[in-house]
């Protein structure tokens, strides 16, 4: 699973408002609503938000360990 709560913490810190966000990256609200379920996403967006805020991807997500997952055993 992926977790961005650093792009939210991110956002806060340059007080960038999430309706900004969809402004200077073009992405759709169903794309926000994505992002705050932490769901999977196209890496081009991913590329957009980071060229928008002028940082890398590990400053805005994290991969999120799943308890469901099989174990690798």
């Amino acid at each position: 699973m992926v977790g961005y709560k650093n792009l939210w913490k991110l956002l806060i810190d340059k007080d960038i408002k999430k309706r900004d966000l969809l402004k200077v990256t073009g992405i759709s609200p169903a794309t926000l609503t994505k992002l705050n379920k932490g769901e999977n996403l196209n890496t081009d967006i991913l590329v957009r938000i980071c060229n928008a805020l002028k940082c890398t991807s590990s400053d805005i997500m994290k991969i999120v360990p799943d308890d469901n997952a099989p174990s690798s055993k």
